[in-house]
């Protein structure tokens, strides 16, 4: 399976990028997982917030590719455990080995890119820092990695 995490919003602090880069190399053979960051457009200089967030969602949308199955990461979405993440994660690599995560900038995401997504999960019914929300993904998505490897990282 190949993981793409796609975040709007390049700026992160070091103690995010560390966290990130710690897990993005733990991952090993049948899975792969990087992360794409695309700058999140200004709202400033008269330009409103539904015209930077269509702008970033054009991004997101020249980002992906053909064939992946699209998950937003959104507050709005079904909530998992991590043994639901993990099986719904082989679920849909049975049907596309290829996924795309979308973390949405500071006004979520862009209608278009809703419409691209087979379906939408939520980390947190609260609203979350964007470097928090990658780092609980990606170590959601560790944990759902070593349990289909049959490792005892989870804990029940």
């Amino acid at each position: 399976m190949r993981l793409r995490i796609i975040t709007v919003g390049a700026r992160q602090p070091a103690w995010v990028d560390g966290a990130v880069a710690d897990y993005l190399k733990r991952f090993r053979n049948p899975w792969r997982a990087e992360l794409v960051e695309l700058e999140a457009v200004p709202r400033t200089g008269g330009r409103s917030a539904d015209a930077a967030l269509e702008r970033e969602g054009e991004r997101v949308l020249a980002a992906l590719r053909e064939r992946e199955r699209v998950v937003l990461l959104d507050e709005t979405g079904k909530s998992l455990s991590t043994r639901e993440l993990a099986a719904r994660l082989e679920t849909l690599a049975s049907s596309s080995p290829d996924v795309a995560l979308l973390i949405g900038g500071a006004d979520g995401h862009a209608p278009a890119v809703r419409a691209r997504a087979v379906e939408s999960w939520s980390l947190s019914k609260m609203t979350l820092p964007h470097g928090l929300a990658r780092v609980m993904l990606i170590e959601q998505l560790y944990r759902a990695f070593s349990l289909s490897q049959g490792h005892p990282y989870h804990r029940d």
